[in-house]
């Protein structure tokens, strides 16, 4: 078996190779829209979400063409989450990717339709009549991701997030926000990887949820501690904004140590659910343990 930093190399090219064929050219009308909505999509991004299609689909067998549009279609929804987040009527950034802002680069309005048009992409990428063999799962695939996208998924943990700036909230009500913000979409990761075989038994689906619920959390605790830890340089985006926004995060309520240690036991839960996957549930290990070893 390849290393995992050759999979994920090969899985993030794919990736953006994929997502410049998906995308309108540059040279087509409107051109400044198309330029934009490649300007935020492609040439950056850890691609964590297309990267746990892959290795969702590669756990159940299924093909890896199958699994491509689902991968550009979760990365797109994210990426357009991104590009709403930091317009200045949310959390007001300047810096993504190590460049600079959709509304910063272009302006307000332009930022605002590439949000818009990305989320309307995504779909058409999921709809795309004959894209699987049995239209139910089609169907279902696209409950899931809009689902996911919605108020009772990412766009209802940002307004919890939105919110709760300036609040004490408690763990529980922590993590029902990053439940919704960020672990909604990955779930919708996992899974549209995986239903790009087809149909999912019982077992193999609650086991894939319980590690996206598991690596979902894990995911922003380690956001959370790298955001006060990590210099703007290596994250990309603007160091220490939840502090300085008085965002709710994990480290208002435990130590950097204790979030990372947190953070691991989620990460080893994560690794126990895939591990039920045999050989082929090995780059879902993989992806947990880079989630709580990263830098960035």
């Amino acid at each position: 078996m390849t290393s995992f930093a050759a999979w994920a190399k090969s899985a993030q090219e794919r990736t953006e190779a994929a997502l410049a064929r998906c995308l309108p050219a540059a040279s087509i009308a409107p051109e400044r829209l198309h330029d934009a909505m490649r300007y935020v999509c492609l040439g950056g991004g850890k691609r964590i979400r297309p990267m746990l299609a892959f290795a969702a689909g590669a756990a159940v067998g299924a093909e890896v063409e199958k699994i491509e549009p689902a991968a550009c279609a979760v990365e797109l929804i994210h990426v357009y989450s991104l590009t709403h987040d930091d317009l200045p009527c949310m959390d007001d950034d300047d810096l993504r990717r190590g460049k600079p802002t959709c509304h910063v680069h272009y302006d307000e309005a332009t930022a605002l339709l590439v949000g818009d048009a990305l989320q309307s992409l995504a779909f058409e990428l999921l709809a795309a009549p004959g894209l699987y063999a049995d239209a139910a799962v089609q169907v279902e695939m696209l409950h899931l991701l809009a689902h996911a996208a919605g108020s009772r998924g990412m766009c209802g943990g940002q307004a919890v997030d939105l919110a709760s700036t300036g609040k004490q909230l408690e763990l529980a009500e922590l993590e029902f926000m990053h439940i919704h913000k960020t672990g909604a979409l990955i779930r919708a990761a996992v899974l549209l990887g995986a239903l790009a075989a087809g149909r999912l038994d019982a077992a193999a689906r609650a086991r894939l949820e319980h590690y996206s619920k598991c690596i979902g959390l894990a995911f922003q605790v380690m956001d959370d501690v790298l955001d006060a830890e990590a210099s703007t340089a290596t994250l990309g985006k603007t160091a220490g904004k939840d502090a300085a926004q008085g965002k709710a995060t994990y480290l208002t309520l435990m130590s950097a140590k204790d979030a990372r240690a947190y953070a691991q036991e989620l990460v080893e839960d994560a690794v126990v659910a895939a591990s039920h996957f045999g050989a082929r549930g090995e780059r879902l290990a993989d992806i947990a343990r880079f989630i709580v070893e990263r830098s960035y």
